[in-house]
């Protein structure tokens, strides 16, 4: 039930005209939102403007009502059930040929409470187990709310230990490391990350995603985008729902 209400609804998200100030999609690279065609008089924009926040109201009304109806069944999952879901999950990008052959990521810190799909896993493969490994290790960048505006950086670490508490008890990087220097912000990185691995409350089967609302994602990655646009850096792979989202990836799958 669940799975066919977030196809329905992603399908009209998809369908939807953008509001004029909020970033394009980025999370699927395939297809294209229509747009309502231009008004050729001026009389008829008020009708046309109407029409478009009329269904961006209901497309609203909707989302708020599928994340209700996934946040009940979340709970609903046993302690068992759900571990046993974030370990499938989790082996499955940890034996993929994509996560395998990326070498700088972004990926979030998971949130028991939250009940996200756990990432801990992951996270422990990209660091170094121990000193002397540091080759093996991957670049990992994870996030840090800054204010409550929709900013969102991504910092390196190199250890679980660079991880502190916020004030919602979610772990995050502490903006300086241990000697008292800035953290590297992917944004003023050198070079261009292979991979973003993404949280969320719903996917359908091509990828595009439900978050919670806060719009810190698609904001940060609309940032990274016109990033890689200007430095001429291939747009990295997008895995949302443990789906990768780009023609290369789904020529290596």
């Amino acid at each position: 039930m669940i799975k066919n209400a977030v196809a329905s609804l992603m399908v009209r998200l998809h369908l939807l005209p953008p509001p004029r100030a909020a970033p394009a999609s980025t999370y699927h690279h395939h297809q294209r939102a229509l747009r309502l065609p231009r008004p050729s008089s001026a009389s008829l924009r008020p009708a046309a403007a109407s029409m478009s926040t009329t269904a961006e109201q209901a497309v609203a009304d909707q989302k708020r009502a599928l994340r209700t109806e996934v946040r009940r069944a979340l709970k609903a999952l046993s302690p068992d059930q759900r571990a046993s879901e974030d370990l499938a999950i989790q082996t499955t990008i940890l034996n993929s040929s994509w996560f395998k052959a990326s070498k700088r990521l972004c990926a979030y810190i998971s949130c028991y409470q939250l009940r996200e799909v756990d990432t801990s896993k992951i996270l422990a493969e990209c660091l170094p187990s121990s000193p002397g490994q540091e080759e093996l290790a991957k670049d990992l960048y994870v996030p840090r709310v800054e204010d409550k505006n929709r900013n969102m950086r991504m910092l390196k670490i190199t250890t679980m230990d660079d991880l502190v508490k916020n004030s919602m008890n979610i772990l995050e990087p502490s903006p300086v490391d241990a000697s008292g220097n800035d953290r590297e912000d992917v944004l003023s990185a050198s070079s261009p990350v292979d991979l973003f691995l993404l949280p969320g409350q719903a996917f359908d089967r091509t990828g595009r995603r439900l978050g919670r609302g806060g719009g810190y994602y698609d904001t940060f990655l609309l940032k990274y985008q016109e990033l890689a646009k200007e430095k001429g850096w291939n747009q990295p792979l997008l895995a949302s729902g443990i789906i990768p989202i780009s023609p290369a990836a789904l020529e290596r799958m």
